[in-house]
């Protein structure tokens, strides 16, 4: 939304009172990624672009517990398959993003995106017709019946990063996270923190239906715009919201 808030009451005095301040590492300036709703726990920088870790775009778990701690350990390990699709399927209550505060809501999404409101757990149907459709449009290649679609990694907060798509006569792998909820979706997945359900199998074991349930909306790197915005309406300060979500990192005045 950018510019067009700029003249808000709120952003205005916001700007005036935090001039000259910069979040910074060392001595470089952060990558200050957001997204709308990390699920839960936020994703580490390399799982959705380069393999290069930033020290400060860790994953971290979204609750008070975590704020308060320096050490950051309530986070179940999300890399392993059994214990990333427990946490999916679970609508873990103590998260700052599992919110339906329409007045919160209101202040940080735009009017269309309010009309979405599982965005902390979710769930989309396929016929087989569909997905099958949807990949062959999006990947350009004659997959057949879509078989199944298996993770071969997954980042820390759970989302994939590599999965791999089982057809009748192709079998492709597709990452990073992006490029999998482009591929699983007309428009893109809300994200790839998901599992699949496969129902109706034949004989020849095509599934007739996929079910696919996930959780968050968006890459889940540094700060969750929806977490934020309740922390803040908890009574949280600026700097307690920027430093929970960029770890290590230092707010500095560089001028005045």
């Amino acid at each position: 939304q950018g510019i067009t808030k700029a003249n808000n009451k709120s952003v205005v005095e916001a700007i005036r009172a935090t001039r000259g301040q910069i979040l910074m590492q060392g001595d470089e300036i952060c990558d200050a990624r957001f997204s709308k709703c990390c699920g839960g726990v936020t994703e580490e920088f390399q799982y959705c672009w380069e393999n290069k870790p930033k020290p400060y775009l860790l994953a971290i778990r979204d609750n008070k517990q975590a704020v308060d701690s320096s050490t950051n350990t309530n986070i179940p390990d999300l890399t392993d398959e059994e214990q990333a699709e427990k946490w999916i399927r679970s609508d873990i209550p103590d998260s700052f993003c599992n919110t339906h505060d329409k007045k919160i809501l209101s202040e940080i999404l735009n009017d269309y995106d309010q009309e979405t409101s599982d965005f902390y757990r979710w769930k989309v149907e396929y016929t087989q017709n569909e997905i099958k459709t949807l990949i062959e449009d999006k990947i350009k290649e004659n997959f057949g019946d879509i078989l199944d679609l298996i993770p071969m990694q997954r980042g820390k907060s759970g989302r994939i990063c590599k999965l791999k798509i089982v057809g009748s006569k192709k079998t492709y792998i597709i990452g990073k996270e992006l490029e999998i909820r482009r591929t699983l979706s007309n428009t893109h997945l809300y994200s790839s923190a998901f599992v699949v359900d496969k129902t109706e199998i034949s004989e020849e074991n095509v599934p007739a239906k996929f079910i696919i349930r996930g959780a968050g909306w968006g890459h889940g790197v540094g700060l969750c715009q929806i977490g934020a915005a309740v922390m803040g309406a908890e009574g949280y300060k600026y700097n307690e919201i920027l430093l929970h979500y960029y770890r290590g990192a230092e707010i500095k005045k560089i001028y005045k």
